[in-house]
């Protein structure tokens, strides 16, 4: 969820403008709001962070509506004796991009939320330490950061940096840069590893011409273009026939939307900067050939691919009708009010027949291979799961390319 607010929150910073010409800015402010106050109270205790509410092992053994839900409530915390500085950082790093998109609209709160991300920024550096080894057995092996907390310790700082412009953030980025690895593992992009988006946020200070001893940052992030781009000498990504980036793992889309904001955003840089990618062999990746390869992607998600099905529920003529999700393939407490228990559900979940409910707007985890198949089967969860960490980066993308063509 942490990550799902940094980046709409970053949507909004860079694409806001597009989402108000097309009437939709409120909406996107409203789902950041309802995400930050959240965040606020499960942070409310100094040096703690209530990270999880639920036993996913009791959660996942039943089938059941919201509504009917009887599994343990339990309640997790990362605090001082059970260090996550992973998912700290990066709830520090929501606050902060938040209190951006807030600053001018609501002075008030936005001040609560970058003093707030100060504390949580400020716990999750002085005790170290991933969340999934303090709370193993509460969070693995649903949750696990498999990437470790380094990376969310530099997101979390960048992030404080470009909200309050303090040198204490921009020392600590230039400190840390090798000790957190940002050169580590630069094309990857998710909730579980920001190596690539710390780069290319950072980026945008040294290529506005103003922090110029950042500019490793900007190298790592070329790097990350020509390992992104097919036909560069040193392609790290694969791509299907039909033109999907994928990536090995489950839920690719996580990587397609997550990956394509940050090919966006740093074209726009690269724009405004008048500059270009230098890839070797005298191969020169310009701003516009970034932005045709992230259209690539969404045009991919809303229904141009060898499948002509939109990865969207509810866009376009055809698209998933039997996702891995419970409010959706249960029928309605309107429909059927008496109770479904834990294991009632589950001819629910077997059923071959559509979803009753349609989650409209929902992004699937998509195709199973990188031979662009897509099984549309409630089981295989891992192609047809939606989840907020796809949708929220693929907010800014529909955003720029609803008011931008791309030539």
């Amino acid at each position: 969820m942490a990550f799902t607010t940094t980046m709409l929150s970053w949507s909004i910073i860079d694409f806001g403008k597009n989402m108000k010409t097309a009437g939709e800015l409120n909406n996107a402010l409203n789902s950041v709001k309802w995400a930050t106050d959240y965040l606020l109270k499960v942070t409310a205790v100094p040096e703690t962070v209530y990270v999880q509410v639920g036993d996913a092992f009791s959660d996942h053994n039943c089938w059941e509506r919201p509504e009917d839900m009887d599994t343990l409530r339990t309640v997790y915390k990362v605090d001082r004796a059970h260090p996550g500085s992973d998912v700290a950082g990066e709830t520090a790093a929501a606050l902060a991009a938040a209190s951006i998109v807030f600053r001018s609209r609501d002075p008030h709160y936005s001040r609560l939320l970058l003093d707030r991300a100060v504390a949580v920024f400020e716990f999750a550096d002085k005790y170290r330490g991933a969340y999934s080894g303090s709370l193993r057995s509460a969070v693995c092996p649903f949750y696990c950061d498999f990437n470790g907390y380094k990376d969310e310790l530099l997101w979390g700082a960048a992030w404080l940096h470009k909200a309050s412009r303090k040198r204490e953030y921009r020392e600590y980025i230039v400190k840390n840069e090798q000790l957190l690895g940002a050169w580590d593992t630069i094309n990857e992009f998710g909730w579980d590893n920001k190596h690539a988006g710390i780069n290319v946020l950072i980026s945008k200070e040294v290529l506005m011409g103003k922090d110029d001893y950042l500019k490793s940052f900007q190298q790592n992030a070329d790097s990350f273009i020509c390992s992104v781009l097919p036909g560069t000498s040193h392609p790290q990504i694969q791509y299907s026939p039909g033109g999907l980036i994928f990536k090995s793992g489950g839920s690719n889309m996580q990587h397609v939307t997550s990956l394509s904001f940050l090919l966006l955003a740093y074209s726009n840089y690269l724009s405004h900067a008048k500059k270009a990618v230098p890839c070797g062999g005298g191969r020169f990746i310009t701003s516009t050939q970034l932005k045709r390869l992230a259209k690539r992607q969404v045009d991919y998600i809303l229904g141009d691919n060898p499948l002509k099905m939109s990865y969207m529920v509810g866009y376009g003529v055809r698209y998933p009708l039997h996702i891995h999700h419970r409010g959706s393939s249960l029928p309605s407490i309107k429909a059927h009010p008496a109770r479904i228990a834990c294991k009632a559900g589950s001819r629910y979940f077997l059923s071959p027949d559509p979803n009753p409910n349609l989650l409209v707007g929902a992004v699937v985890g998509g195709p199973t291979n990188i031979s662009d198949a897509f099984p549309d089967s409630r089981p295989y969860f891992q192609q047809s799961e939606p989840t907020t960490y796809i949708n929220a980066p693929l907010v800014g993308l529909l955003a720029y390319f609803s008011i931008h063509s791309v030539a």
